[in-house]
């Protein structure tokens, strides 16, 4: 038994119709084409996506906090991630001075 396609069948236009589409999107003045500093300036969408890079880049690590530091931090809402990094730099540059 052979397999039907679910994809359609895609009919490409004739040079006639090519040539009948693009004069018809040219005519529109809502559809002009893109100039050749606009199609450089294009950047591919998945290079948009997700959070800017940041200039001072974190690094992944798996760390166990005891109950206490964790509810603590926790419990001084959004963000506290950020501050309980905030609080360890503090810690760094104090002591590293030490060293």
């Amino acid at each position: 038994m052979s397999k039907i396609s679910k994809r359609p069948a895609i009919m490409m236009p004739t040079l006639q119709e090519d040539k009948a589409i693009t004069a018809a999107a040219k005519a529109d003045p809502d559809a002009q084409p893109l100039t050749p500093k606009q199609l450089k300036s294009m950047v591919p969408m998945r290079a948009l996506r997700g959070r800017p890079k940041s200039e001072n880049a974190k690094q992944l690590v798996s760390v166990r906090y005891s109950q206490e530091v964790l509810a603590y931090f926790k419990s001084t809402g959004e963000g506290w991630q950020s501050r309980m990094d905030e609080v360890l730099r503090k810690y760094v540059a104090r002591h590293s001075s030490r060293v």
